[in-house]
């Protein structure tokens, strides 16, 4: 299951339990329509609570990114998941957004809102 919130050129999705082919649909969707009459978005993936995810929809996503290599800005994926991690890095070979991955939320929504870090 998913939840989706769209907000400027922004789209925030998370992720509860098992992402399907169903859910990554309704993602596309979204995607599509904000692409079309706003132009690249930024993304950002709260995968902490996701479980894991089908084979279809992983090709899915192959697909998708493929088709949309110029319409994404920036994607922020949460996760703790080294898998996931593997996988978004992966996921750069197709797409010319920005793409990073934080363990911590805060940390990743200043980065897609720009905000700069603080220098430790």
């Amino acid at each position: 299951m998913i939840t989706t919130d769209n907000k400027d050129s922004r789209i925030n999705v998370t992720v509860f339990g098992e992402f399907t082919l169903a859910d990554y649909k309704e993602f596309e969707e979204l995607v599509n329509y904000k692409v079309q009459f706003e132009g690249p978005v930024s993304l950002f993936f709260d995968l902490r609570e996701m479980t894991g995810f089908t084979v279809d929809m992983a090709l899915e996503e192959l697909r998708f990114a493929r088709a949309h290599a110029h319409d994404f800005a920036r994607i922020a994926i949460v996760t703790d998941d080294q898998w996931i991690t593997w996988s978004a890095w992966l996921s750069q070979i197709f797409v010319d957004a920005e793409v990073r991955v934080f363990e911590d939320a805060d940390d990743a929504e200043a980065w897609i809102s720009g905000i700069p870090s603080p220098v430790a």
